[in-house]
């Protein structure tokens, strides 16, 4: 079992930027691909829309091509840490966001590979 905790949503006006972060306990961590899901407000669970994803060392790297340029995913093993920075903030980007863990290597886009999932943060950026 692998627990993750999110951290760091709020409230920010667009252009504005923020910064989450998710804790991993339970299991090595760095046996993990990791990866940032969001879902819009209305959407369900199974609409949950890839964000980015990181390589189990954080030598790979993928984005959606809506955040491609704005936000950057990284991680440290040693902390059990993995963080989202978001800059260049849009109101689209208003959503709760998920971190989620893979029992692989490589990283993946569809939510249907991740095995663990967080409970959540939400972002709201206004106009």
């Amino acid at each position: 079992q692998v627990q993750l905790v999110e951290y760091g949503g709020g409230l920010v006006q667009a252009g504005g930027s923020l910064r989450l972060s998710c804790v991993a306990s339970g299991r090595t961590f760095s046996n993990y691909a990791m990866g940032w899901f969001r879902q819009a407000p209305g959407k369900e669970r199974e609409e949950r829309e890839f964000v980015a994803a990181i390589s189990y060392g954080g030598g790979d790297t993928d984005y959606s091509d809506s955040v491609k340029g704005r936000f950057t995913i990284s991680r440290d093993n040693a902390k059990n840490t993995v963080t989202l920075q978001m800059n260049s903030l849009k109101p689209e980007d208003t959503a709760a966001y998920y971190c989620a863990a893979r029992r692989a290597l490589d990283t993946h886009t569809d939510p249907e590979n991740y095995d663990y999932w967080g409970q959540g943060t939400q972002v709201t950026v206004s106009s």
